[in-house]
């Protein structure tokens, strides 16, 4: 069982917005069983909206469409599917009811712009929009589903949870989609791929293995499509389980687990604490920890000393090894972490300190050379990582890397 998803807008298009709703539609289809072939975004284009439908229904089982089915002129999603399947329009007094309820409670003119929300075509399914004044529209034709939904996110979601999935089990026998994802950390993919070569090649053919590479993990996702899912699922959890033994060094967690969540877990579980130090992260590292709930158990405190002042003056760097070595090097690194540990009272403290750009970086120290450090409560560790070369880039590799840093340094412990 195959699906298309297309999202209509000219503002998806030129970047004036971001495209959610896919993600969620995409994800809600394949639990359900559903494999998602194709996703697309186009603009309010009658001929493009007409052409598109066509073609993903030529080997899709189901298309769902968002956006386009607002009340003004560049809304014409709803009147392009009507003259498509040659239907005329009418008027549902249930949905003109409820949009002016909602209107009225709201201060806003039930005009004639509004009461055309309730004009849909005559051959669809309304879809019963409690949450906005655009009301969802289910099509058959040929064998096919095509389903229209509002951009809205929330108003899509609603639909879909309450109106759309129930319709599509009611409609189809469909059978499992499988992913699981084991996340490891510590070897590049290019290494982990040759290290588990053997496992890989030795998988059942139903099986599909994907790398998903960032910069502090490699997630491995075994997947299999249109499968009984209870013996292939424990047949996953049999594959990974011997993957453990070939790299139980190098495996995190499973699913979609953060390291940041991983190391949030085992500070909390170990009752342990934390501090930061960062420079040229500016805070990203102590933004992620303390994003989560509960970070207010081990999270004692965040100094973002940017200049060579404060990482003496804050942090007790020595600025005769600031001087002789440079603020970007192991040694300012390793005093600021083991001086963030000092004046907090943390059992283990980060540090960063490198060159973001776009400027500043030398032929010793190019843009993107990051030096990070976890001072623990025995020793301190450091490394050096190449973080890129785009600003963005190079704080969210850093940050990455140097909780990673503090995760191998808690399994150690």
């Amino acid at each position: 069982m195959k699906a298309s998803i297309i999202t209509i807008g000219d503002e998806i298009l030129i970047g004036q917005i971001v495209d959610t709703n896919t993600v969620f539609i995409a994800r809600e289809l394949n639990a359900l069983g559903i494999v998602v072939a194709e996703k697309l975004s186009i603009g309010d284009d009658r001929q493009q909206i007409t052409d598109t439908l066509r073609r993903t229904l030529d080997f899709s089982d189901v298309v769902i469409l968002t956006g386009g089915l607002g009340p003004t002129k560049d809304d014409i999603t709803k009147h392009t599917l009507a003259e498509m399947f040659h239907s005329p329009m009418r008027f549902d007094e249930q949905v003109a009811s409820h949009v002016e309820r909602m209107l009225t409670s709201r201060g806003i003119d039930f005009n004639e712009l509004n009461r055309a929300q309730a004009l849909v075509p005559e051959c669809c399914e309304v879809l019963f929009n409690r949450h906005g004044t655009a009301p969802g529209m289910w099509f058959e034709h040929e064998g096919k589903i095509i389903v229209s939904l509002p951009g809205v996110p929330f108003e899509m979601k609603h639909l879909m949870e309450d109106e759309v999935l129930p319709r599509l089990k009611q409609r189809f026998t469909l059978r499992a989609i499988v992913h699981r994802t084991l996340i490891t950390s510590g070897l590049a993919e290019s290494m982990l791929a040759k290290r588990i070569e053997k496992w890989e090649d030795a998988l059942p053919s139903y099986l599909k293995l994907a790398y998903l590479p960032n910069p502090s993990a490699v997630r491995l996702r075994l997947s299999a499509y249109e499968v009984d899912g209870e013996s292939v699922s424990k047949e996953i959890d049999r594959q990974f389980s011997e993957l453990e033994k070939i790299i139980p060094e190098y495996v995190v967690g499973y699913e979609t687990a953060s390291m940041e969540e991983i190391v949030h877990r085992m500070l909390t579980e170990r009752g342990k604490t934390l501090s930061t130090a960062e420079s040229c992260t500016g805070g990203s590292i102590a933004s992620r920890f303390t994003a989560m709930a509960g970070a207010s158990q081990y999270f004692l405190a965040g100094v973002v000393s940017y200049s060579n002042e404060a990482k003496a003056d804050i942090l007790g760097v020595d600025p005769s090894t600031i001087e002789r070595y440079g603020a970007v090097s192991e040694q300012v690194a390793r005093q600021m972490a083991e001086g963030a540990r000092r004046i907090s009272g943390s059992d283990y403290a980060i540090s960063t300190t490198g060159i973001a750009g776009p400027t500043g970086g030398s032929e010793e120290k190019p843009v993107g050379t990051v030096w990070m450090a976890v001072a623990t409560p025995t020793h301190t560790v450091a490394v050096c990582k190449q973080c890129g070369t785009d600003r963005g880039q190079v704080i969210n590799r850093a940050s990455g890397f140097a909780i990673a840093l503090l995760h191998d340094e808690l399994l150690k412990a």
